[in-house]
């Protein structure tokens, strides 16, 4: 006999053997089979799969992406209450309705009205009067939200496969699914891998050769201390160990570049006379936008750019007098010379909690305990809901800081941003573009020259307003930044993509370094 062969079949694991005793020549193999065949978990039947592909005992045969569209909390919430579409034309039916006065009507968030609403008039369902009423067209017109309806109904019962639909249900569904980010939709996008495998020659004829053996279904794969002390393990048959296969690779720790030049960009601030602050990585929204005069309607507080935490989703208190200073800032302007933003301020906006979007944040928090003068900075983890490419991530690192004295200027801030741009990021070709932020005056972005990618910015920064200050009693001039650590890096290191930062090949990275 083969003593390839030979070995194989003597140290074949119990969960193999049963597979090989299970399954006749012609008969597929899949993780889902064996689940359902042999009951095995998921687990299991990955790694079975895994080891009798690696012993040449089977082969991939069949190799497919199904797809399925599971019910998101919305489409649960839909499937309960009905989807805004028809929530609206119900509301429109009974009596006459103000667009303006839909979300308050429904109970639903403006967006998630307004989305609805606009597919209602894309469908010419609805359209809107001279004094914003809401005017019935067709209100049977809508093809697209009653396969909707129907598919959610359907979905509730399980997932449901994308070669199941019809080409008007395949439409339908993708409007109002999604793979990534699927909170704000309906269905989310799962894919799944389908893999199917058959004996090898050299599988059948292991097969065959573990039939003819007949090991004893007690032979024993692990000898354990009880054995020996219960002397259990006398008389019976013991699997023979393979000593011929390769073990696992190890993979020895090594530092990582992208650590590493954090570290640098430390000491750098360090040495310069800066204390280093830093944060949790959730705020409320006082601290996140609020002390930041950013405005409780401003966009980039929509829920599509910012991560709301579910639970808890508030704080329970936030600080005085800073919470009353900046409340009336933002409805008068408070002390500043400003008028303010005047609007009325909502309290339960503020206690909202959320990731930290950005750095300044540290730096908002930092004005109450700020000395003058002061030097402070903090390289913090941000998170936005951004799409990711070669300059953008999901999460990443912001270099943020404040500098507060009776002699600070723009030219202080010019000479911070020329060493981040060309000492610590390596940048040969920088330049200084006006900018406009709600909590800086006058507002500065620096870009620099990508060899491969070309412009694009490295961060923001300018002089805190005083309606940033003086609600912390900060009178002194203060300039901050936020520079974003991540793509500092991707010019110091020789990137062309910020994803490369993150890599497990760290050796590639220290190699592209060294050019």
């Amino acid at each position: 006999m083969d003593h390839r062969l030979k070995t194989i079949v003597k140290t074949l694991h119990p969960l193999e053997e049963q597979v090989i005793f299970k399954y006749k020549k012609v008969d597929e193999i899949s993780a889902s089979g064996l689940s359902k065949d042999l009951g095995y978990d998921e687990g299991q039947a990955n790694k079975i799969i895994e080891w009798l592909s690696y012993k040449g005992i089977i082969s991939e045969v069949f190799r497919k992406v199904n797809v399925f569209y599971r019910l998101t909390e919305k489409g649960l919430d839909a499937l309960k209450n009905g989807l805004i579409e028809e929530r609206i034309i119900s509301l429109i039916s009974s009596k006459k309705v103000l667009i303006t006065d839909l979300s308050k009507e429904l109970g639903v968030e403006i967006k998630d009205v307004g989305k609805a609403f606009g597919n209602l008039i894309k469908e010419e369902v609805i359209s809107l009067g001279p004094s914003k009423e809401i005017i019935a067209k067709d209100l049977e017109k809508s093809a697209n939200y009653k396969i909707v309806k129907k598919l959610l109904s359907r979905a509730k019962d399980g997932d449901i496969l994308e070669d199941d639909l019809s080409k008007d249900e395949l439409f339908a569904i993708s409007s109002v699914s999604k793979k990534k980010g699927a909170s704000d939709t309906l269905f989310k996008v799962i894919e799944r891998l389908d893999l199917k495998f058959e004996f090898t020659e050299f599988g059948l004829e292991v097969r065959a050769e573990y039939r003819n053996h007949r090991f004893p279904k007690d032979r024993i794969g692990k000898l354990t201390p009880e054995m020996l002390k219960n002397n259990t393990y006398v008389g019976r048959m013991f699997r023979e160990y393979n000593i011929h296969v390769l073990p696992n690779k190890t993979f020895i720790g090594r530092a990582n570049p992208y650590s590493e030049y954090i570290a640098k960009v430390k000491d750098r601030l360090v040495s310069l006379g800066f204390e280093e602050f830093d944060g949790p990585l959730v705020e409320s929204e006082f601290f996140n936008n609020d002390a930041l005069f950013m405005p409780q309607f401003h966009p980039a507080r929509d829920a599509r750019d910012v991560y709301y935490i579910k639970k808890p989703n508030s704080t329970e208190s936030l600080p005085e007098p800073y919470f009353s200073n900046v409340k009336s800032t933002h409805e008068n302007g408070f002390n500043t010379g400003s008028r303010g933003w005047r609007y009325d301020f909502n309290e339960s906006i503020s206690k909202r909690l959320v990731l930290r979007t950005q750095g300044t944040v540290l730096s908002a928090k930092q004005l109450m305990n700020a000395k003058n003068p002061g030097k402070y900075f903090g390289i913090v983890r941000c998170f936005r809901y951004d799409q990711v490419d070669a300059t953008h991530g999901a999460d990443f690192y912001q270099t943020e800081g404040i500098v507060i004295g009776d002699d600070v200027n723009i030219k202080t801030l010019l000479g911070l941003l020329e060493i981040f741009a060309k000492e610590l990021a390596g940048a040969t070709e920088v330049k200084y573009v006006p900018a406009y932020f709600p909590f800086t005056e006058p507002s500065i972005e620096v870009h620099v020259k990508h060899p491969v990618l070309g412009w694009f910015e490295l961060g923001g920064s300018g002089i805190f307003r005083p309606e940033v200050t003086k609600p912390f009693g900060v009178d002194a001039p203060v300039i901050a930044w936020g520079i974003g650590i991540d793509r500092m890096a991707l010019m110091h290191l020789g990137l062309n993509d910020i994803r490369e930062l993150f890599t497990h090949d760290i050796g590639s990275v220290v190699l592209r370094r060294g050019r």
